[in-house]
Formats: C-alpha cells, structure tokens, sequence
C-alpha cells in the first residue's frame, strides 16, 4: 500500500470552501493531509489576516489564487489568497463563509505514515500542528 494518496473533488456555486474541504476530510477519515492545489472562484469571502482577531468579509467576484494548509479530520489549518477583477490580491487565515463563485477544483495528498492533531504546546497560546509517526 503506497504511503501517499491524493485526492481530487470539484466544489460546485454555492458551497462552503472550508466546510466543504473539512466534510471530505472527515468523511475520507484523512488523519495527516495537505492542500497540493486549489483553482476556482468565490463570490464570498471570509478571511482572518495576521494578528487580527476578526475576520474581513466581501462580496463580488474574486479568483481563487492559492489555497495552503495541513488537514486532518482532527483539526485543519489553511490559508487563502484570492484577487479582485482588478488583480488587487489579498489573503489570510480561511474561515467559513467563503462560498464557490463557479467551481473549486481541489487536490490533497494524504499520508497514513503520519498523524496531525492539534494541540497548545505553550509556544504560542493556539493550538498548533502536532506531527505523529505511526
């Protein structure tokens, strides 16, 4: 049995981006996974940026431009960039309410070499990746 799996689905209008991803998460049980390629658009955005506590909503038509992050049906962690009609780019932390435009085409490998959880290590006062061979 190979190490790594990948795994492809397309997200029609409407659908929550993050919820979305996290249902196929748990339901494919992906214990240690990562986003290797996202391209779509949202007409919704819901994006938390550095060191803020609230997140930045929008509305209009915006291009997904890179979508990152570690998955686990134990908690995921993922970051957004889309750009307006102008190229104006912006990006941040993924939240719920980002909502496919036309369509998001997305790409995850898994591992089932590796366990992510996610845990308060004291280095920071969130809960951080925590990576388990098994």
């Amino acid at each position: 049995m190979p190490d790594t799996i990948t795994h492809v689905f397309r997200l029609k209008p409407g659908a929550d981006l993050k919820r979305s991803i996290q249902d196929y998460v748990e339901k494919n049980q992906i214990e240690a996974g990562w986003i290797l390629t996202c391209v779509g658009s949202l007409t919704d955005y819901n994006i938390r940026f550095a060191n803020q506590e609230k997140t930045d909503s929008g509305k209009g038509h915006f291009e997904i431009v890179s979508l990152v992050g570690t998955l686990s049906k134990n908690g995921s962690h993922l970051h957004l960039s889309i750009s307006d009609s102008s190229g104006v780019t912006m990006g941040g932390h993924l939240s719920d309410g980002c909502l496919v435009y036309t369509t998001a085409e997305i790409v995850i490998q898994s591992s089932k070499k590796f366990l992510f959880t996610r845990e308060v290590d004291g280095s920071t006062p969130w809960k951080e990746l925590k990576v388990q061979e098994k």
